[in-house]
């Protein structure tokens, strides 16, 4: 390592493939890059793993750049962050801390793709049935049909909107409200808008494609899953602060909800002991949607690239 050479974290590799991912030769010589495999929480641990890193590059939200961390790191100059936003990370701070923060592209095909696996598994039972081979059983439940079922969408956006799509191939009814949708945009792709009391009444499967913002946070509680019926199933593959996480546990819980698919939760990674974990009618990922093949070729190569540019740009101190 030479005085022009800075140090890169990678964090929360969960998978080891980061490396594999991309091509990292143009840092050769540039850059000494550590990968960290693990995941830290806790600010005073962040710290001492980080104060030594001139850059760090970032997957999604799973570590916070917080104001507090920004300020605690004063080597810092640089946040390569994987995605086009990154809601954790605190761009005031970074800003105010000299630091620059830069991203990726991003494709939504992984996330819709994921949705209609989440709602084909809790069609069909696919993880209890598979589990039940597992352990020497047989059948041991009954699928659903999705022809003729209807399909609420919350959020008719980009993903919504696609999602919405596949929901007609399949022959569903769909439906769709969010606070901004309009009958026009509705219209545009063949879905009926309604109410958000219909959505929830209405709807078979409920899907959640709206951002989390202090508007859409604890946008479903337990008021809104107590109107839904007790055979209907819920998937949240956007953010998990959107649904009241002990409300949805109670409505499981108590049967006042068949099943539901959650990928995203309020503390990530998921706490061993969380009730998630254990819930026979629930099907938890650990926030996969978007964890595919190309698109971690499409964020480390693109943070790759950005770290180059940022060199190029001689922007260090």
């Amino acid at each position: 390592m030479t005085d022009k050479t800075i140090r890169l974290a990678v964090l929360d590799d969960y998978q080891h493939v980061a490396i594999e991912s991309a091509d990292w030769s143009p840092l050769e010589g540039r850059a000494e890059v550590i990968v960290f495999h693990d995941h830290l929480h806790e600010h005073a641990a962040l710290v001492e793993r980080l104060s030594s890193f001139d850059a760090v590059c970032v997957m999604r939200e799973r570590t916070p750049m917080t104001a507090e961390l920004i300020a605690a790191l004063p080597r810092l100059e640089l946040i390569a962050s994987t995605g086009r936003a990154n809601a954790s990370i605190d761009l005031d701070a970074a800003a105010k801390h000299g630091v620059e923060v830069m991203h990726t592209n991003y494709s939504s095909t992984p996330t819709i793709e994921f949705a209609w696996a989440a709602i084909l598994g809790l069609a069909r039972n696919i993880a209890v049935e598979a589990a039940s081979v597992r352990e020497g059983g047989w059948q041991v439940g009954l699928g659903t049909e999705l022809r003729g079922g209807t399909l609420g969408i919350l959020g008719l956006g980009h993903i919504g909107s696609a999602v919405a799509q596949i929901g007609k191939a399949f022959g569903m009814r769909v439906i769709a409200w969010s606070q901004n949708l309009t009958e026009d945009a509705a219209n545009a792709i063949g879905v009926r808008r309604v109410t958000k009391a219909e959505l929830l009444t209405q709807s078979d499967f409920l899907s959640i494609h709206t951002r989390l913002s202090e508007r859409t946070r604890g946008l479903i509680g337990a008021a809104e899953l107590a109107t839904m019926k007790p055979t209907a199933r819920l998937i949240n593959t956007s953010r998990g602060p959107i649904v009241d996480e002990q409300a949805l546990i109670d409505a499981l819980t108590q049967g006042r909800l068949a099943g539901a698919a959650v990928d995203v939760f309020d503390d990530e990674p998921l706490p061993a002991d969380h009730p998630f974990r254990r819930l026979p009618n629930m099907l938890a990922t650990p926030h996969v949607g978007y964890v595919t093949r190309e698109m971690y070729r499409t964020f480390y190569g693109d943070s790759v690239s950005n770290v180059v540019a940022w060199l190029d740009k001689g922007l260090r101190s």
